[in-house]
């Protein structure tokens, strides 16, 4: 049966010769995974650059309960995003919270309230024009409320973090700028330096981890860390 749906776009693999599963966080169903006919051929009808991370898509799709593997009928691109493919800082950040994403949402379930916050978080970022350098650490700790786990304040990471055994500690000046990450939306601009960014990162990951059964390691963040230097 074919419904129509809007996705974010996660990442994709080759299949077969010409085509591709990608995997899409859908308003309607959730994570799901569909096959692509064609689109790596020249004569292909929709575009592999249709597939990027955090791409915003309209479909139409065959959905089928329980299935892994579902097809796209039509899609066309939402709202077109210009900076995020081509600025190096915002396209490190998009393979990044594309990665956390992967690693954070499971299975078939709609959660609309999610897919707001992720759509517009997307087009947010986006249109920053600049100061975006924390965008990443605001956007974790906003969608861990998403997630089930949200902190009341950075005393309760430290607490938590404690208790899971962490080598590392928060500091309180750390702690100071966290709770200013929780209370305050994408707009306000934090000044920090990135020796300071990382460690809040270090930070803010495992908590993640004690949240997130195999959250494991994240491969992009050595990547961000090197172009937000």
């Amino acid at each position: 049966m074919l419904y129509k749906t809007q996705g974010i776009v996660l990442n994709y693999i080759k299949y077969r010769e010409t085509s591709i599963i990608v995997r899409i966080y859908t308003e309607s169903f959730g994570l799901t995974s569909y096959i692509v006919n064609g689109v790596r051929s020249k004569k292909a009808r929709h575009k592999i650059a249709f597939f990027q991370p955090l791409t915003l898509l309209d479909m139409v799709v065959y959905h089928k309960k329980n299935t892994q593997l579902n097809r796209v009928s039509e899609l066309k691109c939402l709202e077109p995003l210009m900076h995020l493919p081509t600025d190096i800082k915002k396209s490190s950040m998009a393979i990044f919270i594309t990665e956390i994403l992967i690693k954070s949402l499971k299975g078939e379930e709609e959660n609309q309230a999610l897919f707001h916050f992720l759509h517009q978080s997307i087009l947010i970022l986006e249109n920053m024009p600049d100061n975006f350098q924390n965008f990443h650490l605001q956007f974790l700790l906003k969608l861990c409320g998403f997630l089930g786990f949200a902190p009341a304040s950075a005393h309760e990471i430290s607490t938590q973090l404690a208790a899971a055994g962490a080598k590392a500690s928060i500091s309180d000046e750390e702690e100071n700028v966290i709770d200013l990450f929780i209370k305050e939306g994408y707009d306000n601009k934090i000044k920090i330096n990135n020796r300071f960014r990382r460690a809040i990162l270090y930070h803010v990951l495992a908590f993640y981890k004690i949240h997130i059964e195999s959250f494991g390691e994240v491969k992009s963040m050595t990547i961000l860390n090197e172009v937000l230097n």
